[in-house]
């Protein structure tokens, strides 16, 4: 059995899924996730692999827990062969051949982990439930709209953030011409945690939607984004899977080319290849 622990917000959790369910296809073995990290911070850090009905494994059945169990961790620590923890930001070459039994402490951020998987990993993360009834009226316009583009815009905590900053309105202004230098006729529906902001401050020269699907969750409106044709998204794990989660072989993905607020923060293997960066 591989086990992945799940760190961050649900876009990481993504990543750290799909990177332990590849891993373990490649073996013909289970994955376990362990969500004993997230479920501890609560909030939006709880386990939202939940809504796409991802079981995780009692904490009898993984490793001892560091805070819970600081001695007995110690010592697993020191006498595991299990344990890989993934080295820089990168693309961890090691990951893509350990053997069963191991337990992934990272965040993985590179579709170089899953891409081997890719029809499996989107299959898994499409959600089996029906719709709410105003999403699914969104989702008729979207699929009947060859032009729609999801643009994204991450606000929130990214306002307070040492590693990240916000996307500007000059970014999306960027984004949309490489767009609409290929195509031209474009509808944008545009996805936020702060709707109200895009509403006010985001003026773009073409028809936009801002949705807004009180009491959702945010795996709506990663699905809705990943029906759009092309997307806009930014530095945020959760719009890159809007992005990655479209299949369509054709699609245009525009992202900012800068990720990181803090220059010491690089991921040369975060943006699949194929897709633009302003």
């Amino acid at each position: 059995m591989i086990t992945a622990r799940l760190l961050g917000g649900l876009g990481n959790q993504m990543f750290q899924y799909a990177t332990g369910r590849a891993l373990a296809l490649r073996l013909g073995t289970d994955l376990a996730l362990d969500a004993r990290a997230t479920d501890a911070k609560g909030g939006h850090w709880l386990n939202g692999l939940s809504a796409w009905q991802i079981r995780t494994v009692p904490p009898a059945d993984l490793p001892p827990d560091r805070k819970g169990a600081p001695l007995r961790y110690a010592i697993w620590r020191a006498t595991t062969r299990r344990l890989l923890r993934q080295q820089g930001h990168g693309l961890d070459a090691r990951v893509l051949n350990a053997p069963d039994d191991t337990y992934l402490h990272g965040y993985f951020q590179s579709e170089g982990y899953f891409a081997d998987h890719a029809d499996t990993i989107r299959a898994d993360l499409t959600p089996s439930a029906p719709l709410p009834p105003a999403a699914e009226a969104i989702a008729d316009r979207i699929r009947g709209d060859a032009t729609t583009v999801s643009l994204h815009v991450r606000r929130g905590d990214y306002l307070s953030s040492g590693a990240y900053g916000t996307c500007d309105g000059a970014y999306y202004a960027r984004a949309l011409d490489l767009i609409r230098a290929r195509v031209p006729d474009l509808r944008i529906h545009a996805f936020s945690d702060d709707p109200a902001w895009v509403r006010d401050n985001l003026s773009l020269p073409v028809p936009m939607e801002v949705v807004e699907l009180p009491g959702a969750g945010p795996e709506v409106d990663m699905h809705l984004m990943s029906l759009c044709r092309h997307h806009i998204i930014a530095n945020s794990t959760f719009s890159w899977w809007g992005a990655w989660l479209n299949p369509a072989q054709g699609k245009i993905v525009v992202a900012p080319e800068v990720w990181f607020r803090d220059p010491a923060l690089t991921n040369a293997d975060l943006i699949p290849a194929g897709w633009l960066r302003t």
